[in-house]
């Protein structure tokens, strides 16, 4: 970092052959990416998968726009570095103390950190970075140099340096691959769990298939006699509201969904959407539902985008906005397996204050109003938020792990650093 000459030979100086296999290595990686993803799609669309599909299709936008945002880094990266400041702007919001720096002379690690937030030391890292640039420009001096020459012969120091630029970069890449594992194994794990239900649905169809003769005469189901209501509404929570949520909350650790559960929310869907068949195969639907979820939670959109500032913006030394922004996702995981839980205690509820009892079977109906603001899409938005902020929470680590070390100051205490991973 100290020097651009360390940097190598500029691409006048540079073996043609050097260039060619380089540009070969980074074609045949591209194209073979692409190649993979085409494929990809087509297997998908001759399987019938028609969200699976748009899911790839919205995984390739998220690659055009970090396309997109490589070439904008690398266009205005002369004009970023260009671009000074006074020496006393870097002394604010600082995510490293500069106490630290007056000791002794920094770690490299933490220097390279400093430089990428461009707080750097007045006390010698950046005057001596400057001055060395200054001097280089006398030689055969690289780009980098002469731009931090510019901002020295003002007094100022860069914006943003190219080192820095290039990390930034990095980050940014990082973040979409971590969002994007984490949604795949999401819908991997979902999928696994919603297959342990496939053998309930197998037992309804073959009970379907040994019904010789239909039932000519109706039968009474009395309502508080019924497993699915004595599961739900008697007992704790019964007469309290407060009780309820308190038993949805510790539901969602255990048997979240029992196979009484699935059954009667079967057969509420079936006679609310398809009264007609009733050997609709509801496990087949979930795989849909959860598909189509997919492609909805997959891409990071533009607000997410505004979460990655506000959380770089609060990393301020002694703030530990990491390790308390670490328990956000933690809270809204709770809840939303809470609401659920609760939802079902709901329609539970709404048959047994209603009837004691009904002619046939126990039919629930769920309606948006079981849901905050009669909006269940704000359970699928927050799931969406919930894997973005993990994957942000891996990706930023990792990659300050490997850019800058495990001791770079940024890292935080092991007291922070392990809960953060933990609750990740």
């Amino acid at each position: 970092m100290g020097g651009g000459g360390e940097e190598g030979n500029n691409l006048e100086f540079t073996p043609t052959w050097v260039v060619a296999v380089v540009c070969s290595v980074i074609v045949a990686a591209s194209f073979a990416a692409e190649r993979f993803l085409h494929y990809g799609g087509k297997f998908l669309k001759r399987k019938n998968q028609k969200p699976l599909y748009e899911a790839l299709q919205k995984i390739k936008e998220e690659l055009m726009l970090l396309g997109f945002i490589s070439l904008l880094l690398t266009i205005t990266q002369n004009g970023i570095i260009r671009i000074c400041v006074p020496v006393g702007w870097t002394h604010h919001m600082l995510p490293c103390s500069l106490k630290d720096n007056g000791k002794e002379e920094l770690t490299k690690t933490t220097s390279h950190f400093q430089t990428f937030f461009s707080f750097s030391d007045i006390s010698g890292t950046a005057r001596r970075l400057l001055a060395e640039s200054e001097s280089e420009n006398e030689d055969h001096q690289p780009a980098t140099g002469e731009k931090l020459g510019h901002c020295a012969r003002k007094g100022k120091v860069p914006l943003l340096s190219v080192e820095a630029l290039h990390h930034l970069h990095t980050f940014i890449f990082v973040l979409a691959v971590a969002h994007v594992t984490f949604c795949v194994l999401t819908v991997v794990f979902g999928g696994l769990k919603i297959r342990e239900w496939k053998h309930w649905e197998d037992s309804i169809g073959n009970d379907n298939k040994n019904e010789t003769q239909p039932v000519l005469e109706p039968t009474v189901t009395h309502v508080h006699q019924h497993a699915f209501i004595q599961n739900h509404f008697t007992g704790l929570g019964k007469d309290s509201a407060v009780l309820g949520w308190v038993k949805s909350f510790f539901k969602q650790f255990y048997g979240s969904v029992t196979k009484l559960d699935y059954v009667t929310l079967r057969l509420g869907f079936i006679m609310t959407h398809c009264k007609g068949n009733p050997k609709f195969n509801f496990h087949k639907y979930m795989i849909r539902a959860l598909e189509d979820d997919f492609k909805k939670v997959v891409g990071i959109s533009w607000y997410l985008w505004i979460f990655v500032v506000i959380f770089m913006l609060l990393n301020v030394h002694g703030w530990h906005a990491y390790f308390w922004i670490s328990f956000i996702p933690l809270i809204l995981l709770l809840a939303v397996g809470a609401k659920l839980e609760h939802v079902i205690i709901q329609l539970a509820h709404e048959v047994a204050e209603k009837h004691s009892a009904i002619e046939g079977e126990l039919v629930v109906q769920p309606r948006d109003d079981h849901f905050w603001f009669n909006r269940p899409h704000i359970v699928l938005f927050l799931i969406h938020f919930i894997l973005f902020q993990n994957a942000f929470e891996i990706a930023f680590f990792f990659w300050i792990w490997v850019i800058y070390g495990f001791d770079s100051c940024i890292m935080g205490r092991v007291r922070y650093i392990v809960p953060r991973l933990i609750i990740g």
